[in-house]
């Protein structure tokens, strides 16, 4: 079973130049979207008028998830994590609530 993340980045691109900006969002924009074909990224939004990226990811632990973020996506020099959150199946929850968290 995997787990599931949403998180929230900032591209902190004032230590490059617009070309190098435009040139690694194009190697990142190829390997999201191959991300998602995998099923690795359930969904990407870019957020408009900002240079900012939500997501939600589906990773088998958060060790991965970190290994991602730290070494395996071409921004990660320039991504400035502002949120992470950990998510659970919405089916799960409300089975948990009929039952009233008993196990």
């Amino acid at each position: 079973m995997n787990d599931a993340f949403f998180c929230k980045v900032r591209v902190e691109h004032t230590r490059i130049s617009e070309e190098e900006l435009w040139d690694l969002w194009e190697q990142e924009a190829a390997a999201a979207l191959h991300a998602k074909e995998s099923g690795t990224m359930v969904c990407v939004y870019k957020v408009a008028a900002q240079r900012r990226v939500v997501m939600i990811v589906d990773v088998p632990n958060h060790d991965f998830f970190d290994k991602l973020g730290m070494g395996m996506m071409p921004m990660r020099n320039i991504f400035e994590v502002e949120e992470i959150l950990p998510l659970r199946e919405y089916e799960a929850f409300a089975e948990d609530v009929k039952r009233r968290w008993s196990a």
